[in-house]
């Protein structure tokens, strides 16, 4: 794998494109509108246009799509045609598990969900369970936060907004008691505190990836949630529910993102604790993170944007190194997260 195409140029995937250039990819950026400057080659394209996607794709060796999640499955479907190898970000269910079907006869990896969570998140949950005997739960958090939250929904949409309101909207896949289970978006309500600020936590859809099949006959409980600073939760719900804009998906991604643009000086937390029996005592394991901007390739990044664009890219590295899979379906909870760590891009993750 030496010939990357990354499709779809905003801060996560011009990010990704230069920190794949920096690894000794050879990467061409895809866009719409073409007005980067990069230190490789910039395409304008129509990724609606299968045709010139297919075209645009030929001749290379993988294609990294940071594109919202309703593109995926189109880009999956032609990365599979030409049998290279698919890598993605989302958090849709229906969207991985179109992938998941392709990946059954693929030539090529198809690897979805590798940025933050899913993605890392599942990476450390995989790697705390495995150090029980037997483990009882593993509960995962993330929450990417404006360090200095204003307003009383103290947010700001440093991420997709159409991946935003898809995760507070669809349902949830849990393992509950040994059982696999759907429960409704923004619930199971819990505060965290991380280095003394005071969060709350809530169910989301999608963090978890394919964890909850993965896991079901080894640990009864797992879930995922996302991490809000107080109050949130409870001004979501009015706005998608008793304002009824959950039927209006696209105008309500606009009027939060209009109200609360990005701001540059964010922090990603991460929390993530697994318990069970270690040699016949319960214990209990956690990976705490809180992660702030850093400097890359001469430019402040914020902490959502190279926290997921290192995911994503140090996968890529293993799989070039061949430490993952070149062939069918990459489940995150398979990738090592010591082998992770010491790879170029996953470094940063060491703090």
């Amino acid at each position: 794998m030496h010939k990357i195409a990354v499709l779809g140029l905003g801060k996560v995937g011009t990010l990704a494109s230069e920190l794949l250039h920096e690894s000794g990819f050879e990467v061409t950026g895809f866009d719409a509108h073409a007005g980067a400057d990069l230190p490789f080659e910039i395409k304008t394209i129509d990724v609606s246009d299968t045709g010139a996607l297919k075209a645009a794709l030929t001749n290379q060796d993988a294609v990294l799509s940071c594109l919202p999640y309703f593109l995926n499955t189109g880009v999956a479907t032609v990365a599979y045609d030409l049998g290279i190898h698919y890598f993605d970000l989302t958090e849709d269910v229906p969207t991985t598990k179109a992938i998941m079907e392709l990946a059954g006869t693929s030539k090529g990896l198809m690897a979805p969900q590798c940025g933050l969570a899913p993605g890392f998140v599942g990476i450390v949950g995989a790697s705390l369970i495995e150090e029980f005997d037997t483990c009882r739960s593993c509960r995962m958090r993330v929450g990417a936060l404006p360090q200095n939250p204003t307003g009383l929904m103290g947010y700001s949409f440093n991420w997709s907004p159409e991946g935003v309101v898809n995760e507070y909207l669809n349902d949830c896949e849990v393992l509950e008691d040994g059982e696999i289970k759907w429960v409704s978006p923004m619930e199971w309500i819990e505060k965290i505190v991380i280095g003394g600020i005071e969060l709350e936590a809530f169910t989301t859809s999608g963090g978890l990836g394919t964890m909850c099949e993965t896991y079901k006959n080894r640990v009864p409980n797992i879930d995922y949630k996302t991490m809000r600073y107080p109050g949130h939760v409870q001004l979501m719900n009015f706005f998608f529910h008793e304002l009824l804009m959950r039927d209006r998906r696209k105008e309500a991604g606009e009027i939060l993102v209009n109200a609360k643009p990005p701001v540059s000086d964010d922090v990603v937390y991460i929390h993530v604790a697994a318990e069970g029996e270690i040699d016949g005592r319960t214990q209990r394991r956690e990976f705490v993170r809180g992660l702030k901007p850093v400097e890359i390739a001469g430019k402040e990044r914020t902490a959502i944007a190279w926290t997921t664009a290192s995911s994503v890219v140090a996968v890529i590295e293993m799989v070039k190194e061949g430490t993952l899979p070149a062939q069918g379906f990459l489940k995150q909870e398979d990738v090592s997260l010591q082998a992770f760590l010491k790879t170029r891009n996953g470094a940063r993750y060491n703090g």
